[in-house]
């Protein structure tokens, strides 16, 4: 049985915009963006192996809630910056990692 028709006009979602409502826009690829630069940055200069994983990390999840229309050279600079930290460590130190603690 097909169900009555309704009175109302149905009418499509529309997400409303960043621009007119700035508190919709979601920070968190931006933060991890930095936290990856900075991670990348204690990997290199301090040869921290722990601090280059956590770059590839932030720089994973920064590129995993970006949105399409972002700048994508931004986050691809910072991915690059923890791949090679992550390199540079390991070849100026080819022991396995050990804990922080």
């Amino acid at each position: 049985r097909p169900a009555p028709p309704s009175p109302l006009p149905l009418a499509r979602y529309k997400p409303p915009a960043t621009e007119t409502n700035p508190a919709l826009e979601d920070p968190t690829p931006d933060y991890m963006n930095l936290l990856g630069m900075v991670f990348s940055m204690c990997g290199l200069m301090l040869k921290l192996k722990w601090c280059a994983w956590i770059a590839v990390y932030c720089s994973f999840i920064s590129f995993a809630n970006s949105r399409s229309s972002e700048d994508t050279k931004q986050m691809m600079s910072s991915f690059m910056l923890s791949i090679s930290a992550v390199v540079m460590s390991y070849l100026q130190n080819p022991q396995p990692m050990s804990p922080p603690w």
